[in-house]
Order: structure tokens, then C-alpha cells, then sequence
């Protein structure tokens, strides 16, 4: 495998080489990334290509049919500034949790993966809030309530 590396001076004017995290490795993958949302975890893998998203081995359009979650999951790809949708072939692994959740869980996969490629995408990522976990998961039940928060209907008499 072999990693690109850069110059880097630090505060005492030293330098130091700093080794990015793009790999290519005997199969051609060029870099990937880890997303999670809600229970869902996504592993995304980018190699050169022509623009095809491959989901659990199945195309994206009929893995995810509806559009609104085909467009939440190339957000990342289609940014001002980074605009790689036709220049890398993503293959992603996905499970748990529900369409949306995966859909996002690829999003943030996809986005940390590009991330990794130059720094420039990175900082354009980050402003748009691409590179952010949602951190928000769904609250557990607590005794003596009907749901998490909900409670018991009170009988006066």
C-alpha cells in the first residue's frame, strides 16, 4: 500500500511528514469512511470511476426508490467547491436501523471518506456541516410511562 505524505512545520519550526489517510490498496480502493445515524452504520469505499453507487451490492436507485433519500445520501458528492459525483465509484456496506437512518449513516461515510482525499474538500465539508454526526438517537422508555416522556392518563376519582 502506498500513502501519500506531506511537509508539515510545527510550532518550533520543525518538520514533519504527515501521512494523509488515502490508501490504495490491491483492490483499487483509493480511501473510505464510517458513518453512523440513529442505528444504522455505513462503511463507504471510493475508487476512481465513473460515478456508480453500489449498495449492498444492489444499485442505489433501486436499493433507496425514492428520491428524497437518493438526494440526501450524494449531498456530500454534489458540494460547492468538491463536485466529485461523476469522478469516484462508491461501493457502500450498510445495516441496521431504517432508510432514512442509512441514508444518512452513507452521507456522513461518503463525506469523511472525500475528507480524507485533500484538505481543501475537508474544510468546504465542515462549513456545510457534512463531516457532523447527528448525534441524536431515540430515547429510552422509562417505567411507570407509557413512552419516554408520555405518562399515564390521571383519573381524578
Amino acid at each position: 500500500m502506498s500513502t501519500s505524505s506531506t511537509e508539515v512545520k510545527d510550532g518550533a519550526g520543525e518538520a514533519k511528514v504527515a501521512k494523509s489517510q488515502a490508501k490504495k490498496s490491491a483492490n483499487g480502493v483509493e480511501c473510505q469512511g464510517t458513518g453512523r445515524r440513529k442505528s444504522s452504520v455505513a462503511r463507504v469505499y471510493l475508487r476512481k470511476g465513473s460515478g456508480n453507487i453500489e449498495v449492498n451490492g444492489k444499485p442505489v436507485a433501486e436499493y433507496f426508490p425514492q428520491e428524497v433519500t437518493r438526494t440526501i445520501l450524494v449531498q456530500a458528492l454534489h458540494a460547492d467547491g468538491v463536485d466529485a459525483a461523476n469522478d469516484y465509484d462508491i461501493k457502500v456496506n450498510v445495516n441496521g436501523g431504517g432508510i432514512s437512518g442509512q441514508a444518512g449513516a452513507i452521507r456522513l461515510g461518503i463525506a469523511r471518506a472525500l475528507s480524507s482525499l485533500s484538505e481543501d474538500s475537508r474544510v468546504i465539508l465542515r462549513k456545510l456541516g457534512l463531516l457532523t454526526r447527528d448525534s441524536r438517537k431515540v430515547e429510552r422508555k422509562k417505567f411507570g410511562f407509557r413512552k419516554s416522556r408520555k405518562k399515564e392518563q390521571y383519573s381524578k376519582r
